[in-house]
């Protein structure tokens, strides 16, 4: 059974659906005003293994990681660009859709983009100012009434007396109680608007994400998730949205389960981009050969638990590239037979899956993968090699062929086919006991990065140091 840390509760909890082997699944994506940096690649990534895991587990999984379009950022980097916000917002969420992929993601089932939900937005911040619990405040700005949800601190566990203000959470003469958030901001000139009753302007940051679960999966959700820093104030936030406009209950929640994916740190400290210490996941995969980048940084950022932070240097990165790099050095030297699809029975199998169950541990389900590295040098087992594949698969490694992601792109000063002719000259020289010439090819080899796996018959894989 898949138990999951449920943030709401502070607890691990058996994993329950709102309908039989069906997962709605939400997880907030980014603000796309630059490219991602590579602790919101660690996000992603973490509710990409989440939902390949339910794929794979039988569920029916519609994931939705939604992408927000309009917003204070956008609009100041725009102005500072001189292009309309639109544009760069269609651009870097395009850049981001192709650095996940470079990543090794899937594409979420959805993708909504905010301001194709402005309509959304508009009827929810209508059914809370009804309730009492949204008011318009004398600057053309409509606020949500934090004080007249009585269950709000809840995801948090803070009274609201001990709350602080937050990131994004704005304080002005203009709301009746400094907690009060914006949730619909009245026009400004030269900035993006649009029509409603209140008046136009643009949608506050909270409101995005309720109408958008709201639209795509109705007015309840299996899982939603996102990094530590959003609990408070923007999960807290879509909670008193979402369950004080449509009379949702702890009985009947707004989320089933809340997952947090914990900080990736620069020199110990939370990498963000208000921080200014943060490498993009552009810059990360372009310094590395372009072949192995994606999967090696993928690696790296799942073989941690998801709820532990995890610590970023190149040094980390290359210690993760050369344990990937062991995998495919072992499944190069058999031909797998082909599994499509996983025999649970089988121990290796069972304590990976029991692994992965037990909320998602990773570092357990890749200790049972390592274990099956060893075993399949010493065994050359094709059955093992397959089982290998099969379950990496589950997590998105191994599918790339051996021979190609250990080579990586090609070799510093020289071709694929150089290196082949040269590898084969020196199988010759040492047929012919000529060790001087055969020597002298390592050597000239090993200068241009080249790295040759030797064995008893001959040379079976050549990578790049």
């Amino acid at each position: 059974m898949q138990t999951i840390f449920n943030t709401l509760s502070r607890k691990i909890e058996p994993f329950k659906t709102l309908e039989p082997n069906k997962v709605k699944m939400y997880s907030c994506g980014a603000t796309v005003y630059d490219y991602i940096h590579i602790g919101n690649a660690r996000t992603f990534t973490t509710f990409d293994m989440v939902y390949r895991w339910l794929l794979a587990s039988g569920y029916a999984v519609e994931y939705a990681r939604n992408i927000t379009d309009i917003d204070d950022k956008i609009i100041e980097r725009a102005r500072e660009n001189g292009e309309p916000f639109n544009v760069l917002a269609e651009r870097m969420a395009t850049a981001m859709q192709i650095d996940c992929a470079r990543l090794k993601m899937l594409p979420p089932s959805k993708e909504p983009l905010a301001t194709a939900h402005i309509d959304g937005m508009l009827e929810i911040i209508a059914m809370l100012e009804q309730k009492g619990l949204a008011y318009r405040a004398a600057n053309g700005d409509v606020y949500y009434a934090v004080r007249g949800f009585e269950s709000y601190g809840k995801l948090s566990k803070k009274s609201l007396d001990d709350l602080q203000a937050g990131e994004r959470v704005a304080i002005d003469t203009n709301k009746r109680d400094p907690f009060d958030f914006v949730l619909w901001k009245a026009a400004k000139p030269n900035e993006p608007q649009w029509p409603s009753i209140f008046g136009g302007g643009r949608p506050g940051w909270h409101i995005e994400c309720s109408a958008m679960c709201r639209s795509l999966f109705g007015p309840q959700l299996d899982i939603h998730g996102g990094g530590w820093d959003l609990q408070f104030p923007h999960h807290e936030n879509e909670i008193a949205q979402s369950e004080g406009a449509l009379g949702l209950t702890a009985e009947q929640p707004f989320v089933g389960t809340w997952m947090h994916a914990a900080f990736l740190n620069m020199d110990a400290e939370k990498m963000s981009k208000s921080l200014g210490n943060f490498f993009t996941l552009r810059e990360v995969l372009n310094k590395l050969d372009a072949v192995q980048s994606g999967e090696t940084v993928r690696y790296f950022l799942l073989r941690g638990h998801y709820r532990s932070e995890i610590n970023y240097t190149w040094e980390i990165l290359e210690d993760a590239r050369q344990s990937l790099m062991g995998f495919y050095i072992a499944l190069n030297e058999v031909t797998a037979t082909s599994t499509d699809k996983i025999d649970w029975t089988n121990p290796y199998a069972q304590r990976f899956q029991a692994a992965m169950h037990a909320d998602f541990d990773t570092p357990a389900a890749f200790a049972v993968l390592h274990e099956m590295r060893r075993e399949l040098n010493r065994t050359k087992s094709p059955e093992l090699a397959g089982m290998l594949k099969a379950l990496g698969g589950t997590l998105g490694f191994f599918q790339d062929n051996p021979a190609e992601f250990a080579r990586g792109a090609a070799a510093s000063g020289l071709g694929e086919a150089e290196i082949d002719r040269l590898i084969a000259e020196r199988a010759a020289a040492k047929l012919a006991k000529d060790f001087a010439r055969s020597d002298a090819i390592r050597k000239e080899l090993d200068a241009a990065g080249v790295i040759l796996e030797d064995k008893s018959g001959g040379v079976t894989l050549w990578r790049k140091k």
